[in-house]
């Protein structure tokens, strides 16, 4: 009897992959999508609920199937990038289902992408249900995976870990410290230096990094 539940979950999982049907109805976590007569409850984030066409109106779900002994849940997505990042934020310790979902609610996969990279915790607990700590444990496990997903500049991404892990060189970790105690967030504050270096090149004092930072800045926001 064993081996044939672990046959029919087997099967579930191989079948669901993907559904196209009819948007029915949406609820506060789920759409119910009607494929062919059928009514499949869907359990998806809130961003992509926001983001589903209207009642009526035809659409494809990329799926991701739990099985568990007492029940089926399906997860849908809008891209199969999304459904990945809802695989991968689970691998890490004290994330389920629906501290996920709770993430890609609050966050772009491309935003998440770049949060990570960047190990920018404080953007990632801004979803509900993610604390300090698992924030963490997020862009540390996560940090080797998320690079390739986001646009951010390479050279940044290496000195905001050079920073974080109290790598960077003496003058680079100052003037990052000085545009952090001026008000701006560290990735911001790491950009901004990032780009300081980049012009300055090697050798430079932490006074000119912050005056070069400082200009990057404010070309910025005139953007």
């Amino acid at each position: 009897m064993l081996s044939c539940a672990a046959g029919r979950k087997q099967w579930v999982l191989a079948m669901i992959g993907k559904l196209t049907g009819t948007i029915d109805s949406v609820g506060e976590d789920f759409v119910i999508l009607d494929v062919h007569g059928v009514g499949y409850l869907v359990h998806c984030s809130a961003r992509t609920l926001q983001e589903l066409p209207a009642v009526g109106k035809a659409v494809t779900l990329a799926i991701e199937t739990h099985v568990r002994e007492d029940q089926i849940r399906l997860f849908g997505f809008l891209s199969g990038g999304e459904r990945e990042w809802f695989r991968l934020l689970q691998t890490v310790q004290g994330v389920g289902t629906k501290v996920a979902l709770a993430i890609l609610s609050t966050l772009k996969p491309a935003d998440l992408a770049t949060a990570i990279a960047m190990r920018d915790k404080a953007m990632i607990t801004r979803a509900p249900g993610v604390g300090p700590k698992v924030a963490e444990r997020i862009v540390t496990e996560l940090k080797d995976k998320s690079p390739a997903l986001t646009a951010v500049d390479p050279a940044v991404v290496r000195l905001s870990g050079a920073v974080e892990d109290r790598r960077a060189p003496g003058p680079v970790a100052d003037a990052v410290s000085a545009l952090v105690n001026l008000g701006y967030d560290q990735p911001q504050a790491v950009a901004a230096i990032a780009a300081a270096v980049r012009d300055a090149g090697d050798g430079v004092d932490a006074a000119r990094l912050i005056r070069l930072g400082l200009k990057e800045l404010a070309r910025e926001f005139t953007r």
